[in-house]
């Protein structure tokens, strides 16, 4: 299969071979043709799998055929629940409408930075990538009209239904068009996307490309059982005897992300912490870094564990274990995407034994313990 036989326009075939991408992932082969043929889509795929170029790119060429509408009328929505998804996605459908040379205009918005420079921006947007709270506010103020839409995109939409966004998503839901294209994407197929099939889509093409267990087989495990006092000499004994570059650490809370970052950086290893606490160009900015690999440890919270596509990472770190194992599999899953194998290893305190166990039968998978014996970090501090 290629991107040719899809019915790719030459002018994003040429975008695509700039980019060295030749071969499309399964929910691309899938995904593309039934956009292209107006068809609603539910479609469950793991993270990593190709899903946002599959929409992206179908979409670029019905914009294509299509009339511009009034200024501020939008021609497609693309609902996000991170600030981080949204960049990410922005970036993708600007990097080939630059380089097919489209006339058409992306923008991302999203909380947590100032409305006033969104609202300017938005002037003859075709394509608007957004989080559910600052879309809201932008309608509320008249800065973006949703009565013209064309095309609705849920991106990880079973994290939007479930957490917290509820409410404004019902909103937002109630001021779309009855006539329009509906795209959703979602890891898993929860109760609530159940019930959204009904509701959203129009007789979908239902596609489950990829089972979220699928998603590990690809990663390396291994789980270290080891005092709480002694994680931090364990992290940097790891990374400094490995030789590691390209290191995603995970904490539990944004202040012990801080810390480790800073106790990394005091031993010469060159660290930052990320969370919702650093403002949005300094989030942005870490992750061009470390995605470029101008940065060699990342430590994050569970803000990133998933939606975040970071190529070819080769090491995931869990400092600490998260509260749920879908939180730990998707963390882990940062590693080991698009074929490429990958590396997580795991701190467990003894008290936390139990959970881990609960962690390794939600994997169906048993992580391979290393024993205290097989190195030794009584010199480090």
């Amino acid at each position: 299969m290629s991107f040719i036989s899809l019915g790719i326009s030459e002018s994003l075939l040429a975008a695509l071979e700039r980019e060295n991408i030749t071969t499309p992932y399964p929910i691309q082969t899938e995904v593309i043709p039934a956009i292209l043929d107006n068809k609603d889509i539910l479609g469950i795929a793991k993270t990593g799998s190709g899903k946002t170029l599959s929409y992206v790119l179908p979409i670029l060429m019905q914009l294509q055929k299509k009339e511009v509408l009034k200024n501020r009328y939008i021609q497609v929505l693309v609902m996000v629940p991170t600030r981080e998804l949204a960049a990410q996605v922005h970036s993708v459908f600007s990097k080939y409408i630059q380089e097919s040379a489209l006339d058409l205009k992306a923008l991302a918005v999203f909380g947590g930075a100032s409305i006033n420079p969104q609202m300017m921006a938005m002037r003859n947007v075709n394509i608007l990538v957004a989080t559910p709270g600052r879309l809201l506010e932008l309608v509320s103020v008249k800065s973006v009209f949703l009565s013209d839409l064309e095309i609705v995109v849920l991106d990880e939409a079973d994290k939007m239904l479930t957490a917290g966004f509820e409410e404004e998503m019902d909103q937002i839901f109630a001021l779309l068009p009855k006539q329009r294209q509906n795209l959703l994407f979602s890891a898993t197929l929860s109760e609530r996307i159940n019930s959204l099939e009904k509701v959203l889509l129009h007789d979908p093409l239902v596609l489950r490309i990829d089972e979220e267990s699928d998603s590990i087989e690809h990663i390396t495990q291994s789980a270290y059982f080891i005092a709480e006092d002694k994680k931090g000499p364990l992290l940097r004994y790891l990374i400094t005897s490995r030789n590691m570059k390209k290191v995603l650490v995970f904490t539990s809370s944004v202040a012990r992300a801080d810390r480790v970052a800073e106790k990394l950086q005091k031993n010469g290893i060159e660290a930052r912490s990320i969370h919702s606490k650093k403002t949005q160009g300094a989030r942005t900015d870490l992750l061009s870094a470390f995605k470029q690999g101008n940065l060699r440890v990342l430590v994050a919270t569970d803000l990133l564990s998933r939606g975040i596509d970071i190529e070819f990472l080769p090491f995931v770190i869990n400092y600490e274990l998260p509260r749920s194992p879908k939180d730990f599999i998707h963390r882990i899953g940062r590693t080991g995407r698009a074929e490429n194998f990958g590396e997580a290893i795991t701190f467990v305190k003894p008290s936390e034994e139990a959970h881990f166990k609960v962690i390794e039968k939600k994997m169906k998978k048993r992580v391979p313990r290393i024993a205290n014996k097989s190195f030794d970090i009584s010199n480090l501090s």
